[in-house]
């Protein structure tokens, strides 16, 4: 099937492959009156205007932005049960790292987890992703985590597998084997990886492996143990920084971390730092907003030359929503940022942050993963609060009909 899109305000985010630093944030390539058409699933033509197939579906934009769709690249939306009673408590005055000291936290979910079942945990991971792609996202990172054993973190890996073959767009899975701590972390750690990684890697070789840096979590050092095997078979990311600063980033640097995700509590020469390298900093502001109220300087860390994106880190516990209009809004609000470079980081950069170079762009030959917004203005998506700010959406080529 043909779509042909005409009478668009298209930001085709063009330009070269890879991150997008500084002011390249902020160009999006925008044709103020144009077409696209899509045919095989991939993008066709774009242009002021395209020759069309006269069988083709004719879809009138009527002068309404036309972009990538979203692409999702961190999240936790695979989980089992739910913490409204903990989220009571944090009403009341009790702090996160109490709750999870307490035993709740991730390890309410954790126990959650283990209690369903693949089939269970894969249901509802799929409704989550049918939610988030009639808001616009057409590409998600899904992380294990909650399991912390190995039987139940392949079973979380084959539920968002599972998952993946049941929906329209693309599921990238991470394998969260550092989330929480059983016991001593020293033994802890060596189990995940002595045994844990083993497992994961001989069924999931090409999976990226994460960990999450903070007190009453991992150490650095149990990190750093954790990446220094996994990298030699595995892209490695990294939670740092969401509550403590505990000198992650250095070593996630030197590990050539493919991202460092959070940066709430990132010192400013360690933000410097980590924008002169090659690894990304994604920034998750809805966890800032249903948390503590702290967000990352992502407007400093742009205007140091950062490889940027921007996520949901839809989960549970710290931030109850997939919505990437949403986390925009919060982004331009609070942590700096121009509509623009929130657009940027998250099509085109978070796609990067994943490994891929079809998607995030509006190009000849690219996936065609769009979304035509309500709005005739991008900003929009920034100064809108609440609701959906997505008219319809095309994913792999195919229109999802709301």
């Amino acid at each position: 099937m043909s779509l042909h899109l005409r009478n668009a305000r298209l930001l085709t985010l063009a330009g070269p492959t890879g991150a997008r630093r500084g002011p390249a944030l902020r160009e999006l390539g925008v044709i103020p009156h144009g077409e696209v058409l899509v045919q095989d699933g991939r993008i066709a033509a774009v242009g002021t205007k395209v020759d069309a197939p006269a069988d083709a579906e004719v879809i009138d934009a009527a002068g309404r932005v036309l972009m990538p769709g979203f692409v999702d690249c961190h999240t936790h939306a695979c989980w089992a049960g739910d913490r409204l009673d903990e989220w009571e408590k944090k009403l009341n005055g009790v702090p996160y790292l109490q709750i999870l000291r307490e035993g709740g936290g991730i390890h309410s979910s954790v126990r959650a987890v283990r209690e369903a079942t693949q089939k269970q945990l894969a249901a509802s991971l799929r409704e989550r992703l049918g939610q988030m792609l009639r808001m616009g996202t057409t590409t998600v990172e899904v992380k294990s985590g909650y399991g912390l054993n190995t039987e139940a973190e392949l079973k979380m890996l084959r539920a968002i597998r599972r998952a993946a073959t049941e929906w329209q767009g693309t599921v990238v899975a991470t394998a969260l084997l550092g989330h929480a701590v059983e016991g001593d972390l020293e033994d802890y750690s060596r189990m995940v990886v002595k045994e844990m990684l083993a497992e994961v890697s001989r069924e999931f070789p090409d999976i990226a492996v994460d960990a999450f840096c903070e007190r009453e979590a991992w150490s650095v050092e149990a990190c750093q143990r954790l990446f220094e095997k996994a990298r030699k078979h595995h892209p490695i990311r990294v939670h740092a920084d969401q509550f403590t600063s505990l000198g992650m980033i250095p070593e996630a640097i030197r590990l050539h971390a493919r991202s460092v995700d959070h940066l709430e509590a990132s010192t400013k020469a360690d933000l410097v730092a980590l924008a002169q390298s090659e690894t990304f900093g994604v920034i998750l502001p809805a966890t800032g907003f249903h948390t503590d109220q702290r967000f990352a300087k992502a407007g400093f860390f742009v205007d140091q030359g950062g490889a940027l994106a921007l996520a949901t880190n839809c989960n549970p516990g710290s931030s109850p929503t997939g919505s990437i209009p949403f986390a925009i809004a919060l982004a331009v609000r609070f942590c700096g940022l121009l509509p623009a470079e929130a657009i940027t980081a998250a099509t085109v950069n978070a796609a990067a942050v994943l490994g891929f170079s079809d998607r995030g762009t509006i190009e000849v030959g690219q996936r065609a993963d769009l979304v035509l917004l309500h709005h005739k203005d991008e900003r929009q998506l920034a100064y809108e609060l609440g609701g959906n700010p997505v008219d319809l959406v095309i994913c792999g080529g195919a229109l999802v009909r709301h």
